[in-house]
């Protein structure tokens, strides 16, 4: 039982690790296409990999781990590093941005999720909100600070994604499944929509109406 334990713990922070690293490629894209300096991209990198993370965080008591673990703000500026050596060979390749965007979307949902099922148990209205939480506050923060309007708003099957897949995540550990096989399936579903959504330009129906 001890040994379980411990490896979940670790496959939960590899994943939470590569989730960072995939958000943080996005805020480095981001700053790069709007000509920030290397501090610059080095600071959108960190914010957008770390920041929904925290927030969740902060919102559920708990001290944040991008703070007490060093590893994550390391990871983010070794990722804003790289892309900014790397742009030059990969900056026609938008798509790249887009599916990193997608796993860490996926990523982030469920790690969130499971934050809150460690934490208070198979409790819906809990692992929904560290779930979303994780997965957009990042990116909100990233489109905010670069003045565009935040992703999460606009694209489609954004927050749907996300939500669907914290559904199922709560599905399979409400019929007794095992907890990597709800992560797995989450990860999975969620990262699956946000990349057909993008293939064949899904949107959610949206108001027509003015104002004024």
């Amino acid at each position: 039982m001890v040994e379980f334990s411990i490896s979940a713990h670790t496959f939960i922070y590899i994943l939470d690790l590569f989730g960072t690293m995939a958000f943080a490629v996005t805020g480095a894209f981001k700053a790069i296409e709007t000509k920030s300096d290397i501090v610059g991209i080095l600071l959108l990198s960190t914010i957008t990999g770390v920041a929904g993370g925290t927030i969740r965080d902060v919102v559920m008591g708990q001290f944040p781990n991008s703070i007490s673990d060093p590893a994550y703000v390391i990871i983010t500026v070794i990722t804003g590093v790289l892309i900014f050596f790397l742009y030059p060979l990969i900056q026609k390749h938008w798509n790249l941005f887009l599916k990193f965007d997608a796993i860490g979307l996926g990523i982030f949902t469920i790690i969130g999720a499971t934050f809150a099922y460690n934490l208070v148990g198979l409790n819906f209205l809990a692992i929904m909100l560290a779930g979303m939480l994780t997965a957009v506050g990042g990116g909100i923060l990233r489109d905010v600070i670069v003045n565009q309007i935040p992703i999460v708003f606009i694209k489609e099957f954004y927050v749907s994604a996300s939500f669907v897949g914290i559904v199922v995540f709560c599905i399979i550990l409400y019929f007794g499944g095992e907890l990597y096989l709800a992560i797995i399936s989450g990860i999975v579903i969620t990262t699956g929509q946000r990349l057909i959504a993008m293939k064949f330009n899904w949107n959610l129906p949206r108001s027509r109406g003015r104002i004024g």
